[in-house]
C-alpha cells in the first residue's frame, strides 16, 4: 500500500468511535466541505471526514497522478487499454469552434457534422415533413435500444419533458429496450404504421436484443401495410451507429443514419447521435444547452485544483466510504419526480464501468472496488427502504439530489409541494447523519424508536433543473467514475462481463432448438429439458 492509503487507514481508525454529531459542531463545517461550479452546489459536511482525512484524499489522488490521468482522458490518449481505444465523451460536447486534435485530425469537425445532421432531421420531423408509407406526417418515435442507447435518452427525456418547445408538439418519443417484445408488443397496439418512425440505436449494430425487436417492428408494419420490406425500412427508419455499414446491408437508408464513434462507449453515449430522442423532446437548442452544461462541468473538471474539483471531491469521498469505512451499498435519492429514472442510469454508468476485479497490470484487485448501487425517488423511497437506511443493520452512504428553485411563477400550491419536498430531503440527510440528536424531543424512548444515526451523505443542490444543469450533474457524475477507476488502478471503459453474457446466451438460442444434448451443465440441461417439455405441451 502506498504512503497515502496507510496514512488514511490511521486515520479510519482514529476516527472509528467518532460519531456525525460530533464531526458536526466543527465550526464553519459547511463553508469548509460545500464546493460550487457548473449550476451545481456539492455539500460534503455529512460525509465522517475532518480536515486531516481531507487532506490525506487529495494526497492519495496525488500519489496517483491524477492530474496526469485527467489531461490523457481530455486530450484523447489511450485509456481503455483492453480495447486499445480513446474515451472521448467529452468531446461530444465541445462547441463549434473548438479544436481537439487525435490522430491528425479534429474530432469536433466530426461531432459538428453529426449535430448538424441531427438537426436536419429534428427540423425535419417538427416541420411535418418526414412522412410514411402513406404520405402522412410522422407523429410517434420510438426509440429501439438498450443499454446506454436507452437509459441515457431515456433519463433525459422524462428529466427535462417540460422544456418541450412548441415545434416538438405533436410528436411523441417512446422507448422500447425489453427483449421478450413485450414492451414493444403493448405499444404497437396504440400506434398508427403510417405516422410511426423507428430509431434503431445500436452501437455495433449486431445486438440481439434490439434487432430482435427491430424485426417484430417491421413485420408490424408489412401486415398493417402491405407493402415491401426494403421500402418500408427506407421510409420508417432511422440508424445511429457506430456500424454505418451494417446499417446499410440491414436496409437503411444512408441518408437516414445517424454516425457515432468506438471511442464513446454506450453508457457515455446520450451526447451524440443517441441523443436523437432527446433533441426531438427538447429541440435542437435545447439539446444543445445539455451539452454546454455537461462541457462547463468538463472545464471544471480539467481547470479546478483538487481541493474545489468536484467530480474529484465526490470520487474522493467514495474511497473513503468504500475502502476506508467499509461501505458498499450506496443509494441515489432524487427529490424531484422527474428524475426517477436516474437512479438506473447512474446504476449502469457506474457498476458497469467500475464493477471490476482485475487491474491494468492484470492482477487481482486488493482492493473493494465499484459499490452496490440503487434509488428512488426520494419521497418514494422514505415509504419503502429508508427503514433499512434508519435502523438496519448495514451502513450505507447516500446522493441527495435536489432542485433549489422549482414552479417559478406557478400556483402557490405547487410552490409548497416543492418546499416540502426540500424539507424532506433536508431532514433525512440531516436524520442519517445525527440520529436521534436530531429530534428536538430529548424525551426517554424505547430501543425500536432509536435512530443511530452516523450514515454518511453528499447533497448535490441544483440551482434549477434544467438541460444545463442536467448536462453538468451527469457528466460530475461521469467524471467521478473515471476518478475512482484511476485511484482503483481499473479500466472503466470495457465491460467484457457483459459480452461474456451475449456469448452464452446467443449459443443457447440454438440450443433451445435442438433436443437436449447433456453438453450444458445439469442445471441447465434440466432447464433446456422442461422448457421444451412445457412448449411441447403447449
Amino acid at each position: 500500500m502506498s504512503h497515502a492509503w496507510n496514512k488514511l487507514q490511521a486515520s479510519a481508525e482514529r476516527l472509528r468511535g467518532v460519531h456525525l454529531r460530533d464531526l458536526l459542531q466543527s465550526e464553519q463545517r459547511f463553508e469548509k466541505l460545500s464546493f460550487n461550479a457548473a449550476h451545481l452546489l456539492l455539500d460534503l459536511s455529512r460525509q465522517r471526514i475532518d480536515e486531516q482525512v481531507f487532506a490525506e484524499l487529495l494526497e492519495l489522488a496525488n500519489e496517483r497522478q491524477l492530474d496526469k490521468a485527467i489531461k490523457s482522458l481530455l486530450r484523447g490518449e489511450i485509456v481503455n487499454p483492453t480495447e486499445n481505444r480513446p474515451a472521448l465523451h467529452s468531446a461530444l460536447r465541445m462547441p463549434a469552434g473548438t479544436e481537439l486534435i487525435v490522430d491528425k485530425a479534429n474530432l469536433v469537425d466530426g461531432v459538428q457534422a453529426t449535430l448538424e445532421r441531427m438537426t436536419d432531421f429534428v427540423d425535419k420531423i417538427h416541420a411535418g415533413q418526414w412522412r410514411g408509407y402513406s404520405g402522412r406526417a410522422i407523429s410517434e418515435v420510438v426509440n429501439i435500444g438498450v443499454g446506454g442507447s436507452d437509459l441515457g435518452p431515456l433519463m433525459v427525456c422524462e428529466a427535462l419533458h417540460e422544456f418541450k418547445p412548441q415545434a416538438a408538439d405533436g410528436v411523441n418519443i417512446h422507448f422500447v429496450s425489453s427483449m421478450d417484445g413485450s414492451q414493444l408488443s403493448n405499444l404497437l397496439l396504440e400506434l398508427n404504421p403510417e405516422t410511426t418512425l423507428f430509431v434503431l440505436s445500436s452501437k455495433s449494430f449486431g445486438t440481439l436484443d434490439t434487432l430482435a425487436n427491430a424485426a417484430t417492428a417491421i413485420d408490424w408494419l408489412v401486415e398493417r401495410s402491405g407493402l415491401n420490406r426494403e421500402l418500408l425500412i427506407q421510409q420508417h427508419f432511422i440508424g445511429v451507429t457506430a456500424s454505418p455499414e451494417k446499417a446499410i446491408a440491414w436496409g437503411i437508408a444512408e441518408d437516414s443514419i445517424l454516425k457515432f464513434w468506438d471511442w464513446t462507449g454506450g453508457r457515455y453515449s446520450l451526447w451524440s447521435g443517441i441523443g436523437l430522442p432527446i433533441a426531438l423532446t427538447i429541440g435542437m437548442q435545447g439539446f444543445r444547452d445539455l451539452l454546454a452544461g455537461a462541457h462547463a462541468m468538463d472545464s471544471h473538471f480539467a481547470q479546478a485544483s483538487y481541493e474545489e474539483n468536484l467530480p474529484i471531491l465526490l470520487a474522493l469521498m467514495g474511497i473513503w466510504n468504500i475502502n476506508f469505512q467499509d461501505i458498499h451499498a450506496h443509494a441515489i435519492l432524487p427529490y424531484d419526480g422527474r428524475l426517477a429514472h436516474l437512479p438506473a442510469y447512474l446504476e449502469q454508468l457506474e457498476m458497469e464501468s467500475n464493477g471490476k476485479s482485475v487491474k491494468h497490470d492484470g492482477e487481482l484487485s486488493d482492493q473493494r472496488t465499484c459499490p452496490i448501487l440503487w434509488g428512488e425517488i426520494g419521497p418514494n423511497a422514505q415509504h419503502a427502504f429508508y427503514q433499512l437506511l434508519h435502523q438496519g443493520t448495514e451502513p450505507v452512504m447516500s446522493d441527495f439530489i435536489v432542485p433549489a428553485r422549482r414552479y417559478e411563477g406557478r400556483a402557490a400550491g405547487l410552490l409548497e409541494q416543492h418546499q416540502l419536498a426540500l424539507a424532506n430531503c433536508l431532514a433525512q440527510a440531516r436524520v442519517l447523519a445525527l440520529g436521534d440528536a436530531a429530534l428536538k424531543d430529548d424525551s426517554e424512548r424505547p430501543p425500536w424508536q432509536r435512530y443511530a444515526g452516523n450514515q454518511p451523505s453528499s447533497v448535490i443542490l441544483m440551482e434549477t433543473l434544467n438541460p444545463a444543469s442536467l448536462g453538468s450533474l451527469i457528466a460530475l457524475y461521469e467524471h467521478k467514475v473515471y476518478v475512482q477507476a484511476v485511484i482503483w488502478g481499473i479500466n472503466p471503459f470495457d465491460q467484457w462481463g457483459v459480452e461474456l453474457g451475449k456469448k452464452v446466451a446467443n449459443d443457447l438460442i440454438e440450443a433451445l432448438r435442438q433436443p437436449v444434448s447433456g453438453s450444458y451443465d445439469q442445471a441447465t440441461d434440466g432447464l433446456l429439458a422442461a422448457i421444451q417439455q412445457l412448449q411441447e405441451e403447449n
